[in-house]
């Protein structure tokens, strides 16, 4: 781990990745070899290295578009946001977050099959566009409903880009038919949306203080027309009940493979999946128990910044 998050400071050096003071003290309190280390416990040295760094890309992303200012002008997020996919298609990129982002994708994605890529790649563009959709609501003093809200979060928590990069630390290969699969569909889902709801959960006083209202907890208390901490009550039934969904999933994947006498690597793969998916949800919840960007919220930077930060908008030498 301690290496990991030495390689991931270096990798940003390299790709031009340098953070205001601000942003170093975000980075340091999120703890990405953290995360990482506690999701891929049995990652090889390399595999653990590189997804730190995918993960310190991410929160790059998030801290720029969620808490700062790129999230407050419209114009300015779907333009950046844009840029990245592009990048994603194979654009030549203009500024180090997508120089970086180049890197990251050259050495996951050359080798890995093209359902992989497009899993990959649609799962990546659907998390890139939820800040540009938080962005345009922010701006016309909007908020979503808890149902829309939901599917929303299921993209906006970047997890499932995270499940496509377990395959390649764990060795598998899942085809379009076993993505298929009712029973891996729900595992899927109630692994992003255990994190996703157990991150509102744990940011809520943080993006309280920072007036980010895109929280199920904020939601929640809106909707209901009760107090916070009915709100934080409610939320904490609901986290329950989706660990119930992964439970549940998990033994319809095991019966439709069953019936279908699946065996070979794919059954392999899918058994993978059920062993890992559940040690990444336990992970999550450790690493959110234990990270300053969760454990301090009074450590939060509001205000400073106004502009966005020249790593999205400069120009790669």
């Amino acid at each position: 781990m301690e290496q990991a998050g030495k390689a991931a400071w270096q990798w940003a050096d390299r790709m031009g990745l340098q953070l205001s003071p601000a942003g170093e003290r975000r980075m340091v309190r999120t703890r990405p070899e953290l995360w990482i280390s506690l999701i891929f416990p049995a990652a090889e040295q390399e595999q653990l290295d590189r997804m730190c760094q995918w993960l310190f890309w991410a929160f790059l992303v998030d801290d720029e578009f969620d808490d700062g200012p790129g999230g407050r002008d419209p114009y300015r997020c779907r333009r950046a946001i844009g840029q990245l996919i592009d990048v994603h298609d194979g654009a030549v990129p203009r500024s180090p977050v997508e120089r970086a982002l180049t890197d990251l994708l050259v050495r996951t994605c050359v080798g890995r099959d093209m359902g992989w890529n497009r899993q990959f790649r649609a799962d990546n563009a659907a998390w890139l566009w939820t800040y540009v959709a938080e962005t345009a609501q922010r701006a016309a003093d909007q908020l979503p409903d808890l149902m829309t809200y939901a599917g929303h979060r299921r993209d906006s928590v970047a997890m499932q880009p995270f499940l496509n990069l377990h395959e390649t630390v764990a060795g598998i290969r899942l085809t379009e038919a076993e993505r298929c699969l009712p029973g891996y569909g729900k595992m899927r889902q109630a692994v992003t949306d255990h994190s996703g709801l157990l991150n509102d959960i744990c940011s809520l006083e943080k993006e309280m203080a920072l007036g980010y209202s895109h929280n199920a907890v904020l939601l929640i208390q809106q909707e209901r027309g009760c107090g916070l901490q009915e709100a934080m009550d409610e939320a904490g039934t609901l986290l329950e009940g989706v660990a119930q969904r992964l439970r549940h999933g998990e033994r319809e994947l095991a019966e439709q493979m069953n019936a279908a006498h699946m065996a070979g690597p794919a059954r392999t793969a899918l058994d993978t999946c059920i062993r890992d998916y559940r040690s990444m949800v336990r992970g999550d919840f450790d690493y959110h128990l234990a990270a300053e960007r969760y454990t301090r919220p009074d450590l939060a930077d509001s205000g400073g910044q106004q502009t966005m930060s020249a790593l999205f908008t400069g120009t790669v030498p």
